[in-house]
């Protein structure tokens, strides 16, 4: 059995990379209360006693539009600390593979469709997740140069681009959720008050690609169990990551469609344009997933009923 760390263990990926990974490994996982990821040395404190054989990079700091206006020196600051401290004291402790949890973000606003792994750093950051973004783009670029500057490094650092992603231990605050939450969050109640209608923000004519976490870990799991020659043909030279995404998007007007007729809300669906929408589309090309192996993507209808059960488990 391997000795694996998950940090984040407490959020919607890294809940459901432990779901997975416990089933035959040894997994630990340490509550943020007695550690904090942006404490260098507690960190490396912690990696030299437990002797980790893999790590799953998957804790970070997410929001939405709202939060990411607000907090940007938090997304930025916090966010930059832990890779920087993880990736660093996994080097120094000699871990044997690092994989790293990207964000879609980090791709330009207009990049072009679908979205290849080359499109990183080609273009403009969307502006209201900008700060997120770069410390983001930074935790790709750390495992990249590990692993250029030290060829032969007992570590192997790997990363991943995952598409926007829903499922179980979503966050539903109302200011800091994403937006499949968010309107399971809004329309549930929109429904449980007898509202006549509900307000959205933005046009509800943005595309966006979506993936049930628990497929997400599924991913996961297959890039890590390949060989690094493999890993490193399938990457390529220029590239620090793979994208990881279900190939199919829908517009927020239809997502808000969907998620009504699955709670049962019969009431009208506005929008406020004077609200922004972020980028137009979002699309990633998953090309070099596929080259890896087979993976079954839950169905989007039956993901988001999962999601809203999940939901109003935990309103209870």
């Amino acid at each position: 059995m391997k000795k694996i760390f998950i940090a984040g263990h407490r959020g919607m990926v890294g809940s459901a990379l432990l779901r997975l990974l416990k089933k035959k490994n040894k997994v630990f996982t340490i509550e943020k209360k007695k550690l904090d990821l942006t404490n260098q040395e507690g960190v490396l404190n912690l990696f030299r006693k437990q002797k980790f054989e893999q790590v799953y990079i998957a804790a970070a700091k997410v929001g939405g539009i709202y939060a990411n206006n607000q907090y940007p020196a938090d997304f930025i600051y916090q966010n930059l600390m832990i890779a920087c401290n993880l990736i660093n004291s996994s080097h120094l402790t000699k871990v044997k593979k690092v994989l790293y949890l990207g964000s879609n973000c980090s791709y330009p606003k207009y990049a072009t469709q679908p979205i290849k792994e080359s499109e990183l750093l080609s273009g403009k950051l969307e502006p209201t997740n900008e700060p997120y973004s770069i410390a983001k783009i930074s935790g790709l670029k750390l495992c990249e140069s590990y692993n250029r500057q030290f060829k032969n490094s007992y570590t192997d650092f790997r990363s991943v681009i995952p598409t926007n992603l829903y499922g179980v231990n979503d966050n539903y605050h109302s200011k800091n959720s994403h937006v499949i939450p968010a309107l399971i969050k809004k329309i549930h109640f929109a429904k449980k008050y007898r509202k006549s209608n509900i307000l959205i923000w933005g046009s509800g004519k943005v595309l966006r690609e979506f993936l049930f976490v628990d497929d997400l870990a599924k991913c996961c799991l297959k890039i890590m169990n390949i060989s690094k020659k493999d890993y490193l043909k399938l990457k390529g030279n220029k590239y620090s990551h793979i994208n990881i995404g279900s190939g199919k998007e829908i517009s927020i007007f239809k997502l808000a469609n969907k998620i009504s007729k699955v709670i049962g809300y019969k009431g009208k669906i506005l929008f406020d344009k004077s609200y922004p929408d972020g980028a137009p589309r979002k699309l990633l090309n998953s090309s070099k997933l596929k080259k890896i192996a087979y993976v079954k993507f839950t169905n989007f209808d039956e993901g988001l009923k999962i999601s809203y059960k999940n939901f109003l488990k935990n309103e209870q």
